[in-house]
């Protein structure tokens, strides 16, 4: 059954989205890259995004598009559809989505490495606040330690964006790494469960001045059943 929710996004030709089975099943998509495999486990106290993608990979959206910038201890993006076609050099990720979805910030689901989140729809007051419906980044990151994780808890509060921490979270922040500055800010909707080892190898890939891949990285998308 198409979930009603991907009416109301305007998703073209969107792809049956599949209902997650009950207790703790996560719907799992795998990730092909010439540098290895991922496969993200997707979250679903992040209903809307988790659907969205879904469809998206669903319906072969994915498949040929380009991880368009890596910037080593932040993420790697991708998803742009115009990648798919894009002259070499090209910076790209540029386009905004003037509709985007509404955001779904969780507490709990945090920018650690290897966490799958949505870009931002864009940087005007109709965009803000909204994720973009195609482009994607997963974090790589760095580690944070108790106090410096305190400091950005405590910006990202003066910056409207509160969002607390727990026990467990400080340990992965310190032991596992990641992007703290961006919680609160942008929905965290998956996360890396295999192949964490391919955000490194894009990472390392040399780039040009827009942090695009010298070397075309094309993605192909599957649902794992």
């Amino acid at each position: 059954m198409v979930m009603t929710i991907l009416c109301g996004l305007g998703l073209p030709n969107a792809a049956k989205a599949q209902e997650p089975a009950p207790g703790n099943f996560r719907p799992l998509v795998e990730i092909r890259t010439v540098l290895g495999t991922m496969v993200v486990a997707l979250y679903n106290e992040t209903p809307l995004h988790r659907d969205l993608f879904l469809a998206k990979v669903e319906a072969g959206d994915y498949d040929s598009l380009l991880f368009h910038r890596v910037v080593p201890g932040f993420a790697v993006e991708g998803g742009d559809p115009a990648s798919k076609h894009a002259a070499a050099g090209l910076q790209l990720g540029l386009d905004t989505d003037t509709v985007g979805t509404p955001l779904e910030v969780v507490p709990g689901l945090i920018h650690k490495k290897g966490a799958l989140a949505a870009a931002p729809a864009g940087d005007t007051p109709e965009t803000a606040r909204r994720s973009h419906g195609s482009r994607f980044y997963i974090v790589q990151g760095v580690p944070y330690d108790a106090t410096e994780l305190a400091q950005v808890a405590e910006r990202n509060a003066r910056h409207g964006t509160p969002f607390g921490y727990t026990e467990e979270d400080r340990h992965t922040y310190a032991e596992l790494g990641g992007q703290p500055r961006l919680d609160g800010g942008y929905t965290v909707f998956g996360e890396v469960v295999e192949g964490l080892e391919v955000i490194d190898a894009l990472i390392k890939e040399p780039c040009n001045l827009w942090d695009r891949p010298l070397t075309d990285i094309r993605m192909f998308m599957r649902v794992l059943k």
